[in-house]
């Protein structure tokens, strides 16, 4: 296996794999999943059905842990697990996707990480960015870093994917899925790095109504939004990315933990379909 970094910040192609053997050779799988947990982001292609089937690609994420579903996507009826996002031009809503986001920080337990493969992609646009939010930290300036240390943000559902929905539906569906609270700066249980946690489903900070930061009720309005937004923006910079073009049958693989993404909404109507298998993560600290 060739590992061959795409940018200084985040992201590196495997050559001269295929995923399947992963899934029967440990020795393989801990190489790949040790370049995972260094460059963030792993890239393969030609990741075809016959290398990779869809149970195979199933069971290499559950070699990761255990698989999640997702309320909006159903799983493919070959394998349990394995979410279709498959995008028809023909429905606007599933052209609601593009901001910058970790998967599923509105539950309790965030994704660990996924693994995602094209099936079928549009020939121009259509591609994914990937930021670093461990340099996204670091680079902060100190008395971010100090203002932000203990904060806890909510993350709702409610207020992103599920506000395109009817009244009832969104309704039902906050039910279902109450907001998370997350530390603001939260810790990789693996490498110890420090992440900076948080993105499109982020609402507000829980705790930072102080007498040492606010003065009247109207401070928080501006002074805690402003901070948000500043920090939600981090994501933004091309310095802390890589941007990765789809063909059919390319797979990219993220540590969700220390992780955002961007799919680009660029592509004139057409077929865009996606598989991917989601890791059940930890609750974070």
């Amino acid at each position: 296996m060739k590992v061959e970094q795409l940018t200084c910040a985040v992201g590196a192609e495997l050559l001269d794999v295929n995923l399947g053997d992963a899934v029967r050779d440990d020795g393989l799988f801990k190489e790949i999943y040790a370049a995972l947990l260094k460059h963030r982001v792993l890239f393969l292609r030609d990741q075809t059905l016959d290398k990779l089937s869809r149970v195979d690609h199933m069971a290499f994420a559950q070699k990761l842990g255990k698989l999640e579903d997702h309320p909006m996507a159903p799983s493919h009826p070959e394998a349990p697990g394995l979410v279709q996002i498959y995008k028809n031009p023909d429905s606007p809503i599933d052209r609601y996707e593009n901001a910058w986001h970790a998967d599923g920080t509105w539950r309790e337990t965030p994704a660990l990480g996924c693994v995602l493969r094209c099936i079928e992609c549009p020939p121009v646009g259509g591609d994914t960015m990937w930021a670093n939010m461990v340099l996204a930290y670091e680079k902060l300036p100190e008395y971010i870093k100090q203002e932000i240390s203990g904060l806890i943000a909510n993350h709702s559902f409610n207020s992103s994917f599920a506000a395109a929905m009817p009244q009832e539906k969104r309704l039902a569906m906050k039910a279902q899925y109450p907001d998370a609270e997350h530390p603001v700066v939260r810790t990789h249980p693996e490498t110890g790095e420090k992440v900076l946690f948080v993105n499109a489903f982020t609402t507000h900070f829980v705790n930072y109504h102080t007498k040492d930061r606010v003065r009247y009720g109207q401070d928080y309005n501006k002074n805690g939004s402003d901070l948000m937004q500043y920090l939600i923006s981090q994501a933004y910079n091309p310095e802390y990315q890589v941007r990765w073009r789809w063909k059919p049958y390319s797979v990219a693989i993220w540590d969700n933990r220390s992780t955002q993404h961007y799919a680009v909404m660029d592509y004139p109507p057409c077929h865009r379909k996606m598989e991917r298998a989601a890791i059940v993560g930890d609750k974070p600290f």
